[in-house]
C-alpha cells in the first residue's frame, strides 16, 4: 500500500493522480449533500447537439464534429461527472502500471505518456459508461411521462431543497417509482411526504412541496 501511494504521487503520475482525487472529492460533497449530481454537467440536447449559452455562434462545421465526438463517448447522455470517473480512474490505473514497468521516474516522460493513455481510457470510459447509457435512457422515459407521477403524493427518501438534488418514492400501479426531486418551498427530510406538482425538463427533476393530511 505504501509502495502504490509512494507511486501516486511521484512526478510522472502526479496529474493522473490529481485527476482522481478531483473526482473522488466531488463524489464525497455529493455524499455529503453539498452538491447533486447535476450540479457539474455538460449541457448536451436533442441527441447529441451542444448547447452553447453564450451569445456567440460557433462554427456551424466544427460544431458538427463536437457534437459527433461527444455523442460517440457517451456525453450529453449520462451525467459528465460519471464520465469523467470512468475516464481518470483507468487512466490513473494506466499511468501507474505504465511508469512502474518502463522504470520511469521522469515527469517529463511522464507527460509524453499522458496523451495515448488519456485517448486509450476515452475508449475505455465509453464501454464502461454503456450500461449507465441505458440507465439514464429509461429515466428519460420516465421523465415523458411525468404527466403520470404530477399530482400524486409521493415519499422523500433522500433530502431535498430548492438547490440539491433528492429522491423520493411514488407509486404508480401499485409499484414504486424512484423520482429526482427539489423542494420549491421548504427543504424536505427523509419519510417526510410531499405532492409532485411538475417536472422541471431542464434540470430533468420533479418539482414538490410539502404535503399534508387533512
Amino acid at each position: 500500500m505504501t509502495e502504490l501511494l509512494q507511486a501516486a504521487i511521484s512526478p510522472p503520475n502526479l496529474l493522473p493522480t490529481g485527476l482522481l482525487v478531483f473526482v473522488l472529492l466531488y463524489w464525497l460533497t455529493v455524499l455529503l449533500g453539498l452538491l447533486d449530481l447535476k450540479t457539474v454537467d455538460l449541457s448536451v440536447e436533442d441527441h447529441g447537439h451542444l448547447h452553447f449559452d453564450s451569445d456567440g455562434a460557433p462554427n456551424e462545421m466544427g460544431t458538427s464534429w463536437l457534437n459527433g465526438t461527444l455523442a460517440f463517448f457517451n456525453l450529453g447522455r449520462i451525467p459528465l461527472m460519471i464520465f469523467l470517473s470512468f475516464l481518470f480512474l483507468p487512466l490513473w490505473v494506466g499511468s501507474i502500471l505504465l511508469n512502474y514497468y518502463t522504470g520511469n521516474t521522469s515527469g517529463l516522460l511522464g507527460l509524453a505518456f499522458f496523451l495515448p493513455l488519456f485517448i486509450g481510457s476515452l475508449f475505455v470510459a465509453k464501454f464502461l459508461t454503456l450500461p449507465f447509457v441505458r440507465l439514464f435512457t429509461a429515466m428519460e422515459k420516465d421523465h415523458d411521462s411525468s404527466a403520470v407521477v404530477i399530482g400524486k403524493v409521493c415519499t422523500v427518501v433522500l433530502p431535498a431543497t430548492a438547490e440539491h438534488l433528492g429522491q423520493a418514492s411514488v407509486r404508480i400501479d401499485g409499484a414504486p417509482l424512484m423520482l429526482n426531486v427539489r423542494s420549491t418551498k421548504a427543504p424536505l427530510g427523509k419519510g417526510e411526504t410531499a405532492l409532485v406538482i411538475d417536472f422541471d425538463a431542464a434540470r430533468k427533476c420533479y418539482l414538490i412541496e410539502p404535503f399534508a393530511n387533512s
